[in-house]
């Protein structure tokens, strides 16, 4: 039975960025992780080391996110890594990082990245 665990909304402030202001200043950030995985073992005994921990999950996820780098495409990958690397059971996932009020010249709200492995 295929589940799809779902950690999404995960807040952090931040310094990444291609910009020296960026990483001095930093900013908000949202990371949202979806991930498929078959949940039969932990559903029939209730059991949550047979499936993905979601606490496990944010706090991998914060891990990535306190190391700055310059690209959201970056922080997702590395995201992906550390979570295949620590949940064989993974199938899938996707992992989708925002970054608040780019500094894109002009009022833009949010800019984001998403990478499906």
């Amino acid at each position: 039975m295929q589940g799809k665990i779902q950690v999404t909304g995960m807040e952090f402030y931040a310094h990444h960025g291609c910009f020296e202001e960026e990483r001095l200043v930093g900013t908000n950030f949202k990371v949202d992780v979806t991930l498929f995985c078959d949940v039969s073992e932990a559903a029939q005994q209730d059991d949550l080391q047979k499936t993905v921990n979601y606490q496990q999950v944010y706090i991998l996820v914060k891990e990535v996110m306190q190391q700055p780098v310059k690209l959201l495409e970056t922080l997702a990958y590395k995201i992906i890594c550390l979570l295949k690397e620590n949940f064989r059971n993974i199938e899938k996932l996707s992992v989708t990082v925002y970054k608040k009020n780019p500094p894109l010249g002009g009022p833009v709200q949010w800019t984001s990245v998403t990478i499906d492995a």
